[in-house]
């Protein structure tokens, strides 16, 4: 099996790139030396191939050789709006819902989510979750994991989908890809009656995600599942 180059986020493509103590403590586990090439990303769609061209016991270096379109993106940018849920099942959305292509998730205070609100540690730690996700990926784009708002506060621009049982309408029967994409994912206990108001008013779509009632944790990734499985 082919081995991937180590991919490494770098702050802007430029013909000389210093590494972040992150990724320069990254490059010293991998055993890198100078020479050795990398794939590199800014985490906002640019994405080329690097040479190490310095490294020491306190920092490395790297030399630009080619910039590289990045096919790993849909054609409009997807955000996931998600209810707040309990323990690592955010962590394990984020982890899985980069892989599968959001562009932002946005997290969500709904009526009956696990817990009201994350604390400043965890919001940090979903977003190093998220730039972990986009580099084993191979995305160029490390998505944006925006603090937790009440429904009440959401905007959608584009076209706008929540995940609701005995909804008749599919997924894949509606989207487009003319305009930006949101989707939502409810709590554990389903969205109150006030927050499907609020979701009429900001006019989001209903659909189906099949006969079964899924978990919290399995209601988003199974609507990231379908666009992936579209081949967009």
């Amino acid at each position: 099996m082919a081995r991937h180059r180590h991919r490494v986020k770098v702050a802007t493509l430029s013909e000389r790139m210093e590494l972040s103590a992150a990724e320069f403590k990254h490059l010293a586990v991998m055993r890198l030396n100078v020479g050795d090439r990398v794939d590199v990303f800014d985490g906002s769609g640019e994405a080329g191939e690097a040479e190490l061209i310095h490294l020491d016991t306190f920092s490395a270096a790297l030399r630009l050789l080619s910039r590289q379109d990045s096919a790993a993106e849909y054609p409009q940018p997807v955000t996931l709006a998600i209810a707040l849920l309990k323990g690592d099942k955010l962590s394990d959305v984020v982890r899985a819902g980069t892989e599968l292509g959001v562009s932002t998730f946005q997290l969500l205070r709904t009526r009956y989510a696990d817990v009201p609100d994350i604390g400043d540690s965890k919001l940090t730690r979903l977003r190093r979750v998220a730039e972990e996700a986009a580099k084993q990926s191979q995305r160029a784009v490390v998505p944006g994991v925006l603090a937790p708002l009440p429904l009440s506060a959401l905007s959608a621009a584009g076209q706008c989908f929540y995940a609701h049982p005995g909804s008749p309408g599919k997924l894949l029967e509606q989207v487009t890809w003319t305009s930006a994409l949101t989707l939502i994912s409810g709590p554990e206990g389903g969205f109150a009656p006030e927050d499907l108001a609020q979701l009429s008013r900001l006019g989001a779509t209903p659909i189906t995600l099949g006969p079964r009632i899924l978990r919290a944790e399995t209601a988003p990734l199974a609507l990231l599942g379908a666009l992936a499985a579209s081949g967009v």
